[in-house]
């Protein structure tokens, strides 16, 4: 069984609460928008790190990761990307590549918008972690934890980050 640290969109910013819930993780996935490579450091710190490149990267992150992953991961197939869209509404960029790799679970960010959802039209989890940094128009700063065991998705947890209350975190049923 491995955990799974997921967030996306830190503009180059991560704060000590989400560095704290990620440390619990064996593995952090970063879906884009990086903003700084200094986040990636300090989140190899805690674990290995699997990231790609957003719209706002520049070179220097542009150079050191990719636009697309897909690798086997606990006997999943798994993508990320920055800019993929949601369930019905996948970005026409990406479609390609999920029609040829088929994957179970499928990560991105780009929305700011935290989105978990099983998508029956292509069999495979939706994961969008929301946005862990201070840029955009969320309200609330977010990542994710789960665990990867055997080909199973399960333990889904939300780590919230209110700076107008103080912070806190739930976990979803």
């Amino acid at each position: 069984m491995m955990k799974i640290g997921a967030l996306s969109d830190t503009h180059g910013h991560i704060d000590e609460k989400t560095l704290n819930f990620l440390s619990l993780t064996d593995e952090i996935w970063h879906a884009g928008d990086i903003g700084n490579p200094a986040i990636i450091d300090k989140l190899e710190i805690m674990a290995p790190v699997r990231a790609v490149y957003g719209n706002i990267d520049g070179g220097d992150i542009r150079s050191s990761w990719p636009l697309i992953q897909a690798f086997e991961y606990e006997g999943l197939q798994i993508t990320i990307t920055h800019i993929g869209g949601k369930p019905g509404r996948y970005d026409r960029s990406i479609m390609g590549h999920v029609n040829n790799h088929h994957p179970d679970l499928f990560l991105c960010g780009h929305s700011h918008i935290l989105k978990i959802q099983h998508d029956p039209q292509y069999d495979m989890l939706f994961i969008n972690p929301g946005a862990a940094g201070k840029t955009g128009f969320h309200r609330v700063r977010t990542a994710i934890r789960f665990d990867l065991d055997n080909g199973n998705i399960s333990n889904m947890e939300v780590h919230e980050v209110n700076p107008h209350m103080g912070g806190n975190n739930y976990v979803p049923k």
